[in-house]
């Protein structure tokens, strides 16, 4: 099996020994993306915005593997506020093709630096025929 790194300017460069993304086996395995602008370091503020933030995060590092937030096949959500729920729901809702990936998301996570949201994925790249 080879493995290949997946690095985008899109999204915030990794803050550890991870990759942004890994492709193998024609799956895209992404790390957890926080609502971090990638191009200022800024965190936006609420969770409606860090979550745009981070789907935006997650669609550009699908784009960079070639595939896209259509190809996603699970998603995994993890949010410091139980109440923040309804809300960040509501933005994944409308990036999210039909049918939705498979989704678990617990709450009341500890996320570092004041974050809101990180979504990590799983993505099919599409056949290249």
């Amino acid at each position: 099996m080879t493995r290949q790194a997946i690095s985008s300017d899109g999204a915030p460069a990794a803050l550890g020994p991870y990759s942004q993304a890994i492709v193998a086996n024609g799956f895209v395995f992404c790390s957890g993306m926080a609502g971090i602008d990638p191009a200022t370091g800024a965190i936006p503020e609420g969770i409606e915005a860090q979550t745009e933030q981070a789907l935006l995060n997650l669609g550009a590092v699908l784009a960079t593997a070639g595939a896209s937030l259509a190809d996603l096949v699970k998603t995994t959500i993890f949010y410091a506020d139980v109440n923040d729920f309804a809300r960040l729901n509501a933005v994944y809702a409308r990036h999210m093709p039909d049918p939705p990936p498979a989704r678990s998301a617990p709450a009341n996570v500890r996320l570092p630096h004041g974050l809101l949201v990180s979504i990590e994925a799983i993505a099919v790249l599409p056949d290249q025929t």
